[in-house]
Order: structure tokens, then sequence, then C-alpha cells
């Protein structure tokens, strides 16, 4: 074609690619190339690989603002957390991070710590920086208001879930893990089964107390006295293991809602002179390997899997600044990690 650019012109200028090169060597105008570099227009499939194929072979780099005035977006993502410490953010973030940053797209992390004017502060100046969405995470699982009503842009609540069905969140299955921990203590051998757990009014310590007693009850069991209500602390689990060893009927397995609970547990059950697992299996709940790994012995646990959770989040984040959104709430599987404590695996 007359008046077209070669690769072999092009690569001897000694300057960076432009955009009418990119033109000039696939034979086709500047607004075709940034139609077929943006992925918008409706362009012949030969067409768009031709322009692709010239951008390659020039090593052109779009320039990131041109990109964002075309497109509309910042390639950012705000993530707003009400965790102060990041026992859960931090792995939930680094999911999405992993996710997101395939996408070359940059991750704002506010810690709002509890304060409902701190969040709504994030929240503004995140909007004002024009992110193209955002994720909310925090501390714990139960249901919390909308982070703001009629926003322009996708949100995606992770390991929270906000009250409005319409919202989307990801939470881990709580239920689902407190079942396979049952299930184990079953398939190794147990049949009186305590239960330890945190504070009542928690979300987490409640539903998974209910569910070990559903799937106990199942199997035609029921757990060995009332689930023990307390704190997330391995004071409480040291003290709540005098109380179960105390009691009529004896025990052989206790469940508990968290590994803090468990480790004191553990510390009890050894002190009392009872082994662990061979007199009473022992099983905790989030898979924290400073406390999983630090008990003795290492204790078999169940794992919300967080950085899959966040990426998970990210991935319908994405897909709704796409367009595609998925509204409701979406549960994501646990996975249980077996260790000494109940010393067999299945």
């Amino acid at each position: 074609m007359p008046g077209r650019k070669t690769e072999e012109n092009v690569g001897n200028t000694g300057r960076p690619a432009t955009i009418s090169d990119v033109a000039q060597l696939a034979g086709v105008s500047i607004g075709t190339v940034s139609k077929a570099l943006n992925g918008r227009g409706s362009l012949r499939p030969e067409t768009r690989l031709r322009v692709l194929s010239a951008a390659g072979q020039l090593g052109f780099q779009p320039n990131k603002a041109a990109v964002t005035l075309n497109s509309g977006r910042t390639y950012t993502v705000g993530m707003i957390t009400t965790d102060t410490i990041g026992r859960f953010s931090i792995p939930l973030m680094m999911g999405a991070e992993d996710a997101l940053g395939a996408g070359e797209i940059s991750v704002f992390l506010c810690d709002a710590r509890d304060d409902p004017i701190r969040e709504q502060y994030y929240l503004r100046t995140l909007l004002s920086r024009r992110v193209d969405g955002i994720i909310v995470t925090g501390r714990r699982t139960q249901a919390r208001p909308p982070i703001g009503a009629d926003l322009s842009i996708p949100v995606v609540y992770a390991f929270i879930s906000s009250t409005d069905p319409q919202d989307c969140s990801v939470v881990p299955d709580e239920a689902g893990g407190a079942h396979r921990a049952i299930d184990h203590l079953l398939a190794v051998g147990r049949r009186r089964i305590a239960h330890i757990t945190g504070p009542e009014h928690h979300h987490s310590a409640t539903g998974r107390a209910a569910a070990a007693t559903e799937r106990l009850a199942e199997a035609g069991l029921t757990l060995v006295g009332a689930p023990l209500f307390g704190e997330w602390s391995e004071a409480w689990g040291r003290q709540a293991a005098k109380i179960l060893l105390g009691a009529e009927g004896g025990i052989d397995a206790v469940f508990c809602g968290s590994d803090q609970i468990a480790r004191g547990v553990a510390d009890a059950l050894r002190a009392s002179g009872r082994r662990v697992p061979e007199d009473i299996a022992l099983v905790g709940f989030d898979n924290w390997d400073v406390m999983a790994l630090g008990c003795q012995p290492p204790l078999t646990s169940v794992d919300m899997e967080l950085e899959k959770l966040g990426r998970t989040a990210a991935d319908l984040l994405l897909a709704a600044i796409g367009g595609d959104p998925s509204p409701g709430r979406h549960t994501h599987p646990c996975r249980l990690v077996i260790r000494e404590s109940t010393a067999v695996s299945i």
C-alpha cells in the first residue's frame, strides 16, 4: 500500500512507537486502532487482529491517561475494611490483588476502624478519585447496612454481607465448614462431641453452633450438653474445657468455634492428663497458622480460604464493572485441614 510504513522502517526511528505508527503499519485509521486496542466498536475480526499484531510488532504501549479518558475507567479499585488488625482483611486483600493485578488494576486500601464517619469519608474520597468499583470487608461475617445508596459504581461485600439482597456479597460457608468438622469427627469414631465457641451475639458463633447441632441430629446424635458460649480467647478455651471435664458422661471430642479457643482447650486437656487425640479429639475453626501450628499437638481446623474468597470477590467486581453484575449472597466453600489433633487422614 503506498505510503504504508514497514516494520523495519518504523523500528529504526529511535523513538517509542505511536498510535500513528501502528495505524500506518496495519493500514488502518487512528480511530480504528483506538477501537481495536480498547475493545470498542464493531470491527472485523481480521482488522482487529491486524491492529493487535502491528502493536505487538512495534512494542506499542498505550498511554494510560488516554486509555482512561477513552474508556471512562481509571483502572483502580477501593477496598474499605473495618478489620483494624488485618486478621481477615489482609489475606482477603491479597487474593483480591492477585485477581485485579492480572488486569493491571491498582487497589486503594482504606481502614475505617469501625467508625461510620471515617467510613463515609473514605467512600467520598474513593468516589472523587473515580475508582471503578469498591470491595467492602470487615472482621465479622454478619450482614451490615449498605455502605451507600444509589452509588454510581459497583460494590461487592466480601467476608461480610450487605443487608440489601440486591447487593453482591461473598461470604464463607461457615455452616458447611462446621458440617465438615462434625463429619470428620464422626468418621474417626467419635460420638460424644461437645462444642465451645465465642460470644452468643456473634453471628459466626451462633451459626457454627447451630450447624454442628444440625449435623449431629442428622446422625441421630446430640451435643454433650449445650454449646458453651464465651470469648474468642485461649483463656475461655481453658475455662470451658474444665467445665466439660467436670460434667457427667464424659466426652471424646471437642469442636471449637475458633483456633484460639481450641488451643486453650488443648492446654487444659494436657494439664488434666487427657491425651489429644487418643482420649479426646480436637477440631478448631479458621486455620490461623499461628494458633493451629502452635497448638500441641498441631490442630485440625476449618479453613475459610480467605485468599480464594478475595479472588472471587474481585472477579465478581470485575464482571460488574464490565456490565455483568451478580446480585445476591454468594457462599464460598470452606475446607478441612487435618492434623495431629485428630490423627487421621481421610
